[in-house]
């Protein structure tokens, strides 16, 4: 791997509902698969995504500023089925660490009243970078949350039954 270097100015933005967005600063191929990388701003009091988990990876949460929720499953089955007494809610704050191993359905957002902005590394790293443009047209209501079905493997994000 060769040394990756993004400055804040070079990171595309991709623009979310509420003042939030997602920086993009690392996909898996500027990495030579390490890791992904992108900076995640959350509205107050809203949700990033839904139940997913990720069967390649290992999805680390740091918390730059601000408060997130994280709602943990511990997963029955390959298709990320949710087990009854198996959820977890966890809120973390500024300095706050979350790592999210593979496997395991997660979904996170803005503590209610609070921004949260999250640094975002996945590793080994998956490219990405489709998904999260993707995922900013849906949120922005300019395409139907039906483009991401058909993506889950290519991007390694596997939507929780119940959830699609």
């Amino acid at each position: 791997m060769n040394v990756f270097v993004v400055r804040p100015e070079e990171a595309e933005h991709v623009v979310l509902p509420g003042g939030a967005g997602i920086r993009l600063l690392a996909d898996a191929a500027d990495t030579g698969g390490a890791i992904g990388a992108n900076r995640l701003r959350l509205a107050a009091g809203s949700d990033g995504p839904g139940p997913h988990h990720h069967t390649r990876s290992t999805e680390v949460f740091y918390v730059v500023a601000g408060t997130a929720w994280f709602r943990l499953f511990a997963a029955d089955g390959a298709g990320g089925e949710r087990g009854p007494g198996r959820e977890r809610l966890e809120t973390v704050g500024a300095g706050g660490l979350v790592v999210v191993p593979p496997g395991t359905v997660h979904a996170f957002g803005a503590a209610p009243g609070q921004e949260a902005d999250l640094l975002v590394l996945l590793t080994p790293g998956v490219d990405r970078f489709g998904y999260f443009r993707a995922l900013g047209r849906v949120r922005r209501g300019e395409e139907p949350f039906d483009v991401l079905v058909p993506e889950q493997r290519r991007y390694d994000v596997h939507f929780a039954a119940g959830h699609v």
